[in-house]
């Protein structure tokens, strides 16, 4: 069987409706981008669909957190890259951590960490994930990052870190 991708990205434009009057992005659209981006990238390379899943368990995701970092603003016109990947999974929660970054991919503009939690519907309770969701979710899983859920500045400094080091060596 080949190998998942486990951090996809896809790239965006911002437009000049989900500006602010300052020409950056609006906070509350980060979260946009972030979550359509990771439906593009589970639809796409993992051909799960959200939809279909909670139709047929009956059961679905819900975000129970947010952490998000503004680092620098995406700016009207830009075209910015989104990467998600899976950092924390456990029989009924999930950690993704999602980073939007400048077009060269070399500059981190936000990071977003969300909790989630699979809940049966319609009573919302918690429910385990299937063995089946277990097996993808444990090689979706991204072993280098290490999670900490008090880590999420730490978290922030070091990818900093690294794309300032990628950008000393181009």
């Amino acid at each position: 069987m080949p190998r998942l991708i486990q951090t996809p990205e896809t790239t965006y434009r911002v437009h000049f409706q989900e500006c602010d009057m300052l020409g950056h992005l609006n906070n509350a659209r980060y979260l946009d981008y972030f979550l359509n981006a990771r439906e593009d990238h589970t639809t796409e390379h993992y051909q799960l669909n959200m939809g279909e899943i909670a139709r047929e368990q009956k059961a679905g995701w819900v975000i129970t957190k947010h952490h998000i970092s503004y680092l620098k603003p995406a700016r009207q016109g830009a075209t910015v890259r989104i990467l998600s990947q899976l950092i924390h999974f456990d029989n009924s929660n999930l950690v993704l951590e999602m980073q939007m970054r400048s077009d060269d991919g070399l500059r981190l503009l936000a990071l977003l960490w969300s909790e989630m939690t699979f809940v049966s519907m319609p009573a919302g309770t918690r429910t385990d994930h299937s063995n089946a969701m277990m097996d993808l979710l444990e090689q979706l899983d991204v072993d280098a990052v290490s999670y900490d859920p008090d880590g999420f500045d730490e978290r922030v400094k070091e990818v900093r870190q690294e794309l300032k080091k990628l950008r000393r060596e181009g």
